[in-house]
């Protein structure tokens, strides 16, 4: 039988309310740390998960204050790459010592952030595959897959174990860099596309052009991987088609911040690779114009 943990989830987008609804329907104790309205409507209604498998609403608890993270045996870190050290900073003096922070975050660098502001050992990076949107206040929607790779540590196995059983496929992995970079090659692949058309996966690809862009925006990726002795897993391209298959109507969550005026994690995605690239000396001429075109509509808007 698997123990009961509890959790709290610091940033209860789409992703945190997708894996923090999956352990609350387990049995877990779950509290969210959420927006106002967010909160307003899971308190009255709970957590509708509208997912390919079920719809059904989760009750779990919720709030806005980051002082709820005490007492949790477990942190799912959910912020954007842009919070990472600010939102450190407000769950430090509540975590309980051995309580493990996991970062499910985009970007390769996050984990290394935050270690920055709270006890390194504490930390453990996680890759995220899974595509889902909140559709309204405490309304999430799942889109496909929710597996995770997660670092090796000390509860790296029994947490594993704990998100098995609510049906969260995940793996130990002890190239979790490596994992994370094959991570961001996909979002670098795929995000601005969709964001700069405002279009899902599924449409983006049958754009004219398109399919060489990605290969350019992946060559680049894996060179600049490559220099920093980085071993991506699989096939990355391979990876990027079967996103068009499996998530064709997703957008990116770039495409998302973009929809909504927000701020979105383009310097941590395409951005991060031009400036890999530019201190290794290694051109990124794709990544470069898709991040600059992001960042002009980012301007626009603000």
């Amino acid at each position: 039988m698997t123990q009961t943990l509890q959790f709290a989830v610091m940033g209860a987008g789409a992703v945190g309310c997708y894996y923090g609804g999956m352990l609350a329907r387990a049995g877990h104790g779950v509290t969210l740390i959420a927006r106002p309205q967010h909160v307003e409507a899971i308190q009255r209604d709970g957590l509708r998960m509208e997912t390919r498998s079920f719809d059904e609403h989760v009750k779990l608890a919720a709030s806005s204050d980051p002082a709820v993270v005490e007492g949790a045996d477990v942190v799912l870190f959910c912020v954007k790459s842009t919070d990472t050290e600010s939102a450190g900073a407000q769950i430090k003096p509540f975590l309980k010592p051995g309580a493990q922070v996991l970062c499910l975050q985009n970007g390769v660098d996050n984990a290394d952030r935050l270690r920055t502001v709270l006890p390194a050992e504490q930390v453990s990076a996680v890759v995220v595959y899974v595509g889902c949107e909140m559709a309204g206040p405490g309304h999430l929607k799942h889109h496909g897959r929710g597996e995770l790779v997660i670092e090796p540590s000390a509860v790296g196995e029994p947490l594993a174990k704990a998100l098995v059983a609510a049906g969260v496929p995940t793996e130990v992995s002890p190239n979790v860099r490596g994992a994370l970079w094959a991570k961001l090659i996909l979002n670098c692949a795929h995000n601005a596309i969709s964001a700069i058309a405002q279009l899902p996966y599924g449409k983006t690809a049958q754009g004219e052009g398109i399919p060489a862009v990605m290969h350019d925006v992946v060559d680049e990726c894996l060179a600049v991987a490559k220099a920093e002795g980085v071993q991506v897993p699989g096939d990355p391209m391979a990876a990027v088609q079967k996103i068009i298959e499996t998530m064709p109507g997703q957008f990116s969550s770039t495409a998302q911040d973009l929809a909504r005026g927000k701020r979105s994690e383009i310097d941590y995605l395409n951005g991060l690779v031009v400036r890999r690239g530019e201190a290794l000396r290694i051109p990124t001429p794709a990544n470069r114009v898709l991040w600059a075109l992001v960042k002009l509509i980012e301007g626009k808007q603000a």
